[in-house]
């Protein structure tokens, strides 16, 4: 059976395009769930305008975050942790952390699976990934210091 997806659902299409599915799954779930309609004759226009919609709101979301990645390049997120006197930390500095952190001092929230990096244990400065849009990544230096 074929229909037009009107989100976004992994593994199967994005918003607009036109899925031949099984009749079960589409009769079951898709069209139910709000998640497809069932295509007809003239679809084709919709979900080219679909389609076009997506493309607008995809080239939004990259240029809002490249504007973030450009007004966040080279600062420094500043966190404080337990540490020992040799500069172990008694737990870690991870992604939580450093997302916990971008909000705190930047205000930019960004979802802690956007966010790689090893896990910290030792004081000093380190570095994390963050993934704001699929194409645009941002390298954050994160200092760890010892709470007094």
């Amino acid at each position: 059976m074929k229909v037009l997806l009107r989100t976004d659902i992994e593994g199967l299409g994005r918003t607009g395009d036109l899925v031949e599915v099984a009749r079960g799954y589409a009769r079951n779930y898709l069209v139910p769930q709000g998640l497809a309609v069932k295509a007809g004759s003239g679809m084709a226009d919709q979900a080219e305008a679909m389609q076009r919609k997506r493309a607008l709101q995809t080239a939004a979301d990259k240029s809002d975050a490249e504007e973030a990645a450009a007004r966040l390049e080279g600062l420094v997120l500043q966190v404080t942790a337990k540490a020992s006197e040799e500069g172990r930390l008694f737990g870690s500095v991870g992604v939580v952390e450093v997302a916990s952190a971008l909000v705190d001092q930047f205000g930019l929230e960004v979802d802690r699976r956007q966010i790689s990096g090893d896990p910290v244990k030792d004081l000093g400065t380190h570095s994390f990934i963050v993934q704001l849009h699929p194409e645009v990544d941002l390298q954050v230096s994160v200092e760890v210091q010892a709470e007094e």
